[in-house]
């Protein structure tokens, strides 16, 4: 006589529904901090201010004013993002790995400018990326 098999569901243990949700947590309280870093880094550059360094012969050579207005962009979508994932909405998430990697890259491009800056925001934007990443969800 065979027994009828009962299909199995794969759910997620407590533990693990919490660290998914503490890296949620993480990535959106990171998000939300580089946001702001970069929201005054754009301030100080629409401002002229003397802390940016003049790097002759650069390849990427951008405008400060400029320069200022992108950053102070990325920063205030940043910020915004970081809230939503704080919601743990899907979109939060996709939106969250694409501003860390556009923010990334305008980090990158302004190492010269400000080394020690860029590459503080490249670690943190690079740890959110990680942190939206590793979370897998349930369907």
């Amino acid at each position: 006589m065979a027994t009828p098999t009962t299909p199995t569901t794969h759910r997620r243990s407590e533990t693990a529904e919490a660290a998914a949700g503490g890296l949620t947590v993480f990535a959106a309280v990171l998000l939300v901090i580089a946001g702001v870093l970069d929201l005054f880094r754009g301030i100080m550059a629409i401002a002229n201010d003397d802390v940016f360094v003049n790097t002759p012969n650069y390849v990427f050579e951008f405008d400060l004013t400029s320069w200022g207005w992108i950053q102070l962009v990325l920063g205030v979508i940043a910020m915004c993002v970081g809230a939503g994932l704080f919601t743990r909405a899907t979109w939060a998430r996709v939106a969250g790995v694409g501003i860390a990697g556009l923010a990334i890259i305008a980090n990158f491009l302004s190492l010269p400018y400000y080394p020690v800056w860029s590459l503080t925001l490249i670690a943190m934007y690079g740890f959110v990326i990680w942190g939206l990443c590793t979370v897998r969800r349930d369907r």
